[in-house]
């Protein structure tokens, strides 16, 4: 823990690689899937190494893919050494494209800046609560945000060499960016240089002339998917990419997708920087503040002046939070992983100020210490009650919920649970020992970093696994798999675009939609309020008997989920 004894930057490298790699990696595995979104991406690296088909695959019933194949070609990749896709491999591809850019980062900032602040940096970027959340998800945002965040280091290099020559690195990257998830992969990158090099009082012209071209170069690959999509599935892929890129952006889409007003950027960024926000927002009320003095163009020049002399560095990454964030408060539909791009530079002015605070307002430091050690104790302390049974004296005053919960966490400690539980109580004591040396070196704000991993550790391997476990519905669906062991399995949601998505990835692409086939006989699942229609509507014509009744809600259609065997009354298929 002692930074000026590991402080070069290959000896950094090395251990933010470890750091990240231990971290991430061991624990993609042991949650169930639990939404609809993991699932509904998962599928179509089944479906792709199914049917064979890696340009536009057809899954959950009759659906192509909402995103381009890239991030669904890495997780078929990966699956192919086993030849599965389980939770582990499509979470996979996230949590490396997470390693890679953190380490990238680090890279492109020490050595523009002090190796002590890129990998702080590199360490808020790994623990902030919404990069850790994409890292270990089964969705394009994180695969996205790499490519993004690689491709704007690539492009600032290309800078730094005077736009000599072709960036081809940024081009590719660019190009997979795209791939993963459409244009935003080159139009975000592009943008930010723009502005940058405008700033750097390169002619409009000069900066189109250079720019334009290597945006023509990044759209060849995903062209040649799209061309490829658009043979397979002609006018409907079409309309399908029209929606999702140009309709999302300019508000026009067919359903309502995240709609929210601009100012949940703001509040969504504070809690995707947790705990780290609860930092800044605590220094506000130690800062001094001096009362304004000078009109408005007085400002204005001073802030121009600012900006002029500021650190090229510092200004591609303050340009690169600005613009993205920009450009998504643009359209209507607005989500906290939409904004992931920005994190990287955010992590940099953010250890830059923790290093200010701790040097000029270490009571803040102390402050913010003494409530991570209490977030820590206090997790720690209500896992041994539940977990010694403790806890078991109140149950009766929970609510069932709560109960199904402390039962599911009842288990007996595993080694990482008893390991991260020394690790902790480890760290609150090395902080309490060295308040007195707090402004001293660094190991104060890297002890304080590594306690909350502990935290995040204890919560990854043996906490949130048995909670989200516990709300998903793979049990179930080892249920209809062993009643329905192989064929077809029909099903009616009422609510568009949505599907059993939880159930049809673990029985492998089974379920169909029944009105797109009217089966004469066969196994049907249907949420409860749903079935109110089937019966109303088929039953005339379809005897429903029911088989099984999941005990908990769906993940995805938020009803009890029933199974029924169907038969139509006239069997006769002639």
């Amino acid at each position: 823990m002692n930074m000026p004894k590991i402080s070069s930057k290959s000896s950094l490298f090395l251990l933010l690689l470890i750091i990240s790699t231990l971290t991430i990696i061991p624990y993609l595995g042991l949650t169930n899937f639990h939404t609809k979104g993991e699932p509904r991406e998962a599928i179509v690296a089944v479906s792709m190494l199914q049917n064979d088909n890696w340009i536009l695959p057809i899954n959950n019933g009759g659906d192509i893919a909402y995103k381009p194949p890239f991030f669904h070609w890495c997780i078929a990749a990966l699956s192919l050494p086993t030849g599965e896709v389980t939770e582990f491999t499509s979470r996979l591809p996230s949590a490396l494209a997470t390693i890679v850019m953190t380490l990238m980062c680090f890279l492109f900032f020490a050595k523009r800046s002090r190796n002590d602040i890129a990998f702080l940096s590199s360490l808020l970027l790994l623990s902030g609560f919404e990069v850790h959340r994409a890292a270990m998800a089964s969705r394009v945002d994180m695969v996205l945000t790499c490519f993004i965040v690689l491709a704007l280091l690539q492009l600032y290099r290309w800078w730094e060499h005077h736009l000599r020559g072709i960036p081809v690195w940024a081009i590719l990257f660019m190009s997979i960016a795209t791939l993963t998830k459409g244009p935003v992969g080159i139009i975000l990158p592009c943008a930010v240089l723009g502005v940058f090099v405008l700033f750097q009082k390169v002619s409009l012209w000069k900066a189109i002339y250079k720019i334009v071209p290597i945006a023509l170069l990044s759209c060849i690959l995903p062209l040649l998917w799209y061309y490829a999509a658009y043979q397979q599935g002609g006018d409907t892929f079409l309309q399908l990419v029209m929606e999702e890129n140009f309709a999302r952006f300019l508000g026009k889409m067919s359903y309502d997708s995240h709609e929210q007003p601009v100012v949940y950027y703001i509040y969504i960024t504070l809690a995707g920087w947790l705990p780290w926000s609860l930092l800044v927002i605590m220094s506000l009320f130690v800062l001094k503040y001096k009362k304004p003095n000078g009109t408005i163009k007085q400002y204005w020049t001073r802030f121009k002046d600012y900006i002029t002399h500021m650190d090229k560095m510092r200004l591609f990454s303050l340009l690169s939070i600005v613009i993205i964030l920009g450009f998504y408060c643009i359209p209507k539909s607005k989500r906290s992983v939409y904004i992931l791009p920005i994190y990287p530079f955010i992590a940099y002015f953010l250890a830059e100020y923790m290093f200010f605070l701790l040097k000029q307002k270490p009571r803040v430091w102390r402050i913010f210490s003494i409530f991570i050690a209490s977030v820590g104790g206090l997790l720690l302390g209500v896992l041994i009650l539940v977990k010694t049974g403790i806890i078991d004296n109140w149950r009766n005053e929970f609510p069932d919920d709560i109960n199904y919960y402390i039962t599911a966490l009842s288990d007996s400690w595993n080694i990482i649970s008893i390991v991260t539980g020394i690790f902790i109580i480890f760290l609150i004591y090395d902080i309490y020992k060295s308040k007195r040396y707090l402004t001293y070196n660094n190991r104060y704000i890297y002890s304080v970093v590594a306690l909350f991993f502990g935290i995040q550790l204890m919560l990854d391997a043996s906490t949130l696994p048995v909670i989200l476990n516990a709300k998903s519905m793979k049990p179930f669906a080892d249920k209809v798999i062993e009643a329905v062991p192989e064929g077809k399995i029909y099903s009616y949601v009422s609510e568009p675009m949505l599907h059993f998505f939880i159930i049809n990835f673990y029985t492998q692409d089974r379920v169909v939609i029944f009105e797109k086939e009217m089966p004469y006989e066969g196994y049907l699942l249907v949420g409860e309020r749903d079935f109110n229609y089937i019966q109303e509507k088929y039953g005339k014509n379809y005897t429903f008997d029911p088989i099984l009744r999941s005990d908990r809600k769906g993940n995805d259609v938020k009803d009890f989920v029933l199974l029924l065997d169907f038969q139509k009354h006239d069997c006769n298929k002639d």
